[in-house]
């Protein structure tokens, strides 16, 4: 599935990822909105988060993995991992007041950093299916770790959703490793999925 990505940036954006870029190494090829990953803020991250949308209606889900280097085993820290994905009509909601890339993510988006053991966690709504289903469910995911820029990841997708074609699952590149996840229910209904990320796999220029 292609990402859609905008020429024009927000100046303050375009300045601040600049800011943070100038001695990294360039990885991952083309990310025209990788920069909302910076967009979090004053906000303290940390290794968990809850997206605004999780106490509306819809299929509560939680989201949770280590972030590993390089290596595959080696917890990564100060990791950022930034995610959005569309309400449950299939769209990415706004309330009007939005700036930057939140004008087309919509405000179901979160942040987390990792710490020393690597580990995350998201609290969210199972997205929606765009309108007319022609894509199956999926959340975007960028990360950005420490000397490297930021690069978008494989989007997590569900291995139980209809709309997912064993075409669909092919074309995944597995940036990142496999973002096909696979999802349980707890004792309260909650929808588990649990999906391990390790940096720089199948990232080109990494």
């Amino acid at each position: 599935m292609k990402r859609i990505a905008l020429v024009i940036v927000p100046l303050f954006v375009w300045i601040y990822g600049c800011s943070q870029s100038t001695s990294e190494r360039k990885v991952g090829g083309s990310c025209g909105d990788c920069s909302a990953l910076y967009e979090f803020g004053s906000k303290k991250l940390s290794w968990i988060d809850t997206l605004p949308d999780y106490n509306e209606a819809g299929p509560k889900m939680e989201l949770s993995g280590t972030i590993f280097k390089s290596d595959g085993k080696t917890p990564a820290a100060d990791v950022i991992l930034y995610i959005y994905h569309t309400d449950q009509e299939g769209i990415y909601p706004t309330k009007g007041n939005e700036t930057g890339w939140a004008k087309r993510h919509g405000y179901i988006r979160g942040w987390i950093k990792t710490d020393k053991t690597g580990k995350y966690r998201f609290y969210t709504l199972r997205p929606g299916a765009y309108p007319g289903r022609e894509n199956p469910e999926h959340i975007h995911a960028t990360i950005k770790e420490p000397g490297i820029s930021e690069y978008w990841i494989d989007e997590y997708l569900f291995d139980d959703d209809p709309i997912l074609t064993k075409k669909e699952r092919d074309a995944q590149q597995k940036r990142g490793g496999n973002g096909i996840i696979k999802l349980t229910k707890d004792s309260n209904g909650i929808q588990i999925a649990k999906r391990d990320i390790i940096l720089g796999l199948n990232i080109p220029g990494y």
